[in-house]
């Protein structure tokens, strides 16, 4: 019988791409993954990593070995899913993952419900970016995710995760409220000679920023870098340059900013990792999730 903890090694051996990432996603040593790759493959009975100069490689039997490792940890959440609602009352620690505007928005009202619903339920949030939450999921550092992608850039599926649709909102233009003449079909076409404030490099937001801008044709011009969109608002309104804001960041708009809306959407998801959707845990937080949603829109 393979051992599964092995067969996750080698899944993220395939994710990640070296055995030094390996070892840093799980907190080994480089050698004790690859003494771990080394007992499944004799358990295996056939190749599995090929080396290329200093770096190793899959086999395709590997690769198939991977997706058959996929399906496997779907069916132990499931198989633990099952287990959990088995069990009198409800009692865990669920571990939530979330993006800022999201932990001001949503979050609370949600959290209160599951307070009141599920005393016996220890949650803990954790806020990151979503392009990070996957990982989290898979590694067990999260047990539910709200994760978001825009429609001009959709985030390709991920096998190891399920999600269900929560909110889709406008996007907006922020601009400075005395720029002269707002009325452009276009907003971010109109925009493009002007400064643009991005989240930070690596995050989503900005690549979705850059994105928009190469749609409408050109590059912006970036003077300021920020994460948080209260931050990004701010520096609108002090003149320093325009933005992209969601629906659900804008709190209180300041005369200083005006907000032009794009066609452009931004989806919310909750996601759990594959086969736990039926955990009492995750349904709980969903159904908390929704009806916050539903009165924040309301």
């Amino acid at each position: 019988m393979l051992d599964v903890r092995r067969l996750v090694l080698l899944r993220d051996l395939a994710r990640l791409g070296t055995i030094a990432a390996v070892a840093q996603a799980h907190a080994y040593t480089p050698s004790a993954v690859s003494q771990q790759l080394a007992a499944l493959q004799r358990e295996a009975g056939t190749r599995l990593l090929e080396r290329t100069g200093r770096r190793v490689s899959l086999t395709s039997t590997a690769t198939a070995l991977v997706q058959h490792t996929e399906v496997v940890l779907a069916a132990l959440e499931a198989a633990d899913a099952t287990l959990a609602a088995a069990r009198t009352g409800l009692r865990a620690s669920v571990r939530i993952g979330a993006f800022p505007s999201a932990v001001r928005t949503l979050l609370p009202a949600a959290l209160a419900t599951l307070a009141r619903d599920h005393p016996a339920l220890d949650l803990m949030i954790s806020e990151l970016d979503p392009v990070d939450m996957p990982a989290a999921l898979r590694s067990r550092r999260l047990d539910v995710a709200l994760l978001h992608d825009y429609d001009i850039a959709p985030t390709p599926p991920d096998p190891t995760v399920d999600s269900i649709a929560l909110l889709e909102e406008t996007v907006f233009l922020a601009v400075p409220g005395n720029t002269a003449d707002n009325t452009a079909a276009e907003p971010i076409s109109a925009a493009r000679d002007a400064q643009w404030i991005l989240g930070s490099p690596g995050t989503l937001c900005h690549s979705v920023a850059l994105h928009a801008c190469q749609l409408a044709g050109f590059t912006p011009a970036v003077r300021h870098h920020a994460d948080d969109f209260t931050a990004m608002l701010a520096l609108v309104a002090a003149g320093q340059g325009v933005a992209l804001i969601p629906q659900l960041a804008i709190a209180q708009p300041s005369p200083q900013v005006q907000l032009l809306p794009l066609a452009m959407r931004r989806r919310t998801r909750v996601a759990y990792r594959r086969g736990a959707g039926g955990h009492p845990a995750v349904v709980a937080c969903v159904s908390a999730l929704r009806s916050a949603t539903t009165a924040f829109l309301d």
